[in-house]
């Protein structure tokens, strides 16, 4: 067989058709993924006679293989012979977009979008349009939602009119699928036809699916709405696409209201200040007060975004008299996911408001949200406090907010003292190393004492961040020298938070310092009379180990492991035999 080149060259396409009949749907997958290189190997020739008929028919397998045949096609205009070719593509791609699974068909859509392109426009009319026609007067739905997706790429090239006419079918279709689909690519159809066009045949299709009886077409409609206000002039929207708009504000369905609020920037862009001011903001307000959670969430979400493309001479009044009451009234909503939201955008208004608004109206709603008993909210408020402190100043901000997070840092509860804990990094990054030092820096060292081992243990790990974030040199004068005067406390459980600070500092401190510093305090607590905490010695010293040269390990570190290896107690016997064995020290 070797000696045949005839043979030979036919061994790829066998091998190919062996594999996609295999049972093995791994096997059929893996020969699908390696088309292209079969498809070099068959030259652009046999690719069009033999491989694409043979995939063609073989188009009833796994979707799995369906999805990596739809993707594969998609790239292959080249291996066919180039764009003069490529309508070869149309016959699988054309099968693969009306396929059950929705998958297979949105990734045969996109391959199809892709190779639209390379047609010249006499294929496109002779091939690819009568492709797109048999898709949307197809039996099945499936190709009629498929078809869908082709027209803003197909018609703008070929008959606009015929274009119009064929979606105006798929948009009155008698299944919700196919009126969904048709509703998803409005927009975008719109987009590449004439103003003519838009205004005589595209608005008519969109009233229409904005007043469906199915509310999954009418939310879909709303986002064409918004991509047909970008492309009307502005003398057109109030009497084309505003009364479809604020009938979708208010429309009896959950979603569709949840969709306008999600776009409702967009929207505002797309509509300019005008209308912004006489219909939007009305709208907006009924949004946040409105009666669904998800509804009052997506709106919230939009709270600074809408201020921020308010019109410039009237911003502010607006948003004093018509946003700012919805505002208070959402800090104290009934559902978390609600003020959540609000909180992740609500500090952003006070660089829109300046200071005065800011400390007057503003910064009791932050108080309100920080003291929140959802730890979403409280984080979404500090994490976001650098824009406050930008509009207030830092004094400002440490007279209001800081007494409320120092109340939460001593709360008899637990739990929300952790939760302040693990923000301490983040508000430490967010006000500085001084006034971290002058306010904050007190409670970091009071929690290590705290009676609860969970909050000491987040205590140390806040430290570690800390020195991360402000450096060796702060530690070295600000940290290391009250860690290690914790060493002398009367309390073994406060001299084992020593040595749990020593663990976690060793590494971000470096050498030099935990060397100098904080070596020889653990060498000292090797002598401690609770058993507990000599054992721990030879844990913090296995611990920090690597941190130090071998020189110390050796002369210092092996003679304290090697007493505690003899010590009376068998814990401490047993860490400190295991830190001589990892450091290596036998």
């Amino acid at each position: 067989m070797a000696g045949a080149d005839s043979d030979d060259s036919l061994y790829p396409i066998a091998v190919l058709i062996d594999e996609l009949r295999n049972e093995d749907v791994q096997l059929r997958l893996n020969s699908i993924k390696k088309l292209s290189t079969i498809a070099l190997a068959l030259g652009v020739e046999r690719t069009r006679t033999e491989l694409l008929p043979f995939l063609t028919d073989t188009i009833y397998d796994e979707d799995e293989v369906l999805l990596a045949l739809a993707e594969q096609l998609g790239n292959f205009t080249m291996l066919v012979g180039g764009p003069e070719y490529v309508h070869c593509l149309l016959p699988p791609l054309e099968s693969l977009a009306t396929v059950e699974e929705t998958v297979v068909r949105d990734k045969a859509v996109e391959s199809l979008r892709k190779i639209s392109h390379e047609h010249s426009p006499v294929d496109l009319e002779v091939h690819f349009e009568p492709l797109v026609k048999r898709l949307a007067s197809g039996d099945w739905f499936t190709s009629r939602t498929s078809a869908c997706g082709l027209f803003s790429v197909c018609y703008p090239r070929v008959s606009k009119i015929r274009g119009s006419t064929h979606f105006r079918t798929l948009c009155s279709d008698d299944t919700p699928m196919v009126r969904r689909a048709a509703a998803s690519k409005l927009g975008e159809f719109a987009k590449v036809l004439e103003l003519e066009y838009v205004k005589s045949d595209i608005i008519s299709l969109f009233t229409a699916l904005a007043s469906d009886e199915q509310d999954s077409v009418r939310l879909l409609a709303v986002e064409a709405g918004v991509s047909i206000a970008t492309l009307l002039p502005q003398e057109d929207l109030e009497t084309l696409v505003m009364p479809t708009l604020r009938q979708a504000a208010e429309d009896k369905s959950w979603r569709v209201r949840y969709m306008v609020a999600d776009k409702f920037s967009d929207l505002q862009k797309a509509v300019g200040p005008e209308i912004t001011k006489n219909d939007l903001v009305p709208a907006f307000q009924n949004l946040l007060k409105d009666c669904e959670a998800e509804v009052r969430a997506a709106a919230a979400n939009k709270v600074k975004e809408f201020c921020e493309n308010l019109p410039e001479d009237s911003r502010e009044t607006i948003i004093m008299t018509h946003i700012l009451p919805c505002v208070k009234e959402l800090v104290s909503d009934t559902n978390q996911h609600v003020k959540s939201a609000l909180a992740s955008v609500i500090m952003g208004l006070s660089t829109i408001l300046g200071k005065d608004n800011t400390v007057e109206h503003l910064l009791p709603l932050f108080l309100a949200q920080l003291k929140d008993e959802c730890p979403e909210v409280r984080l979404n408020i500090i994490s976001n406090l650098d824009c406050v402190n930008e509009v207030i100043g830092i004094r400002q901000l440490s007279q209001s907010l800081l007494p409320a997070i120092v109340e939460l840092a001593e709360d008899a509860k637990w739990r929300v003292r952790l939760a302040i804990i693990e923000y301490m990094p983040l508000l430490a990054g967010q006000l500085g190393v001084e006034f971290f030092d002058e306010k904050l820096n007190s409670l970091c060292m009071a929690w290590l004492v705290d009676h609860v081992y969970a909050i000491r243990e987040a205590a140390t790990c806040n430290l570690m961040k800390l020195v991360e974030k402000f450096g060796a040199e702060w530690a070295q004068n600000t940290i290391v020298p009250k860690v290690l005067g914790m060493a002398n406390d009367p309390n073994y459980l406060h001299r084992m938070t020593t040595l749990f600070c020593i663990n976690a500092l060793s590494e971000v401190c470096g050498q030099e310092i935990t060397t100098k510093h904080m070596l020889p305090v653990v060498f000292k607590m090797s002598n401690d009379q609770v058993a507990n905490v000599r054992f721990n010695v030879a844990k913090s010293l296995q611990k920090i180990g690597p941190v130090l040269d071998s020189n110390c390990l050796q002369t210092e570190v092996k003679p304290v492991l090697e007493k505690l290896a003899s010590d009376q107690d068998m814990d401490v016997k047993y860490f400190a035999q295991e830190a001589i064995s990892v450091l290596s020290l036998a």
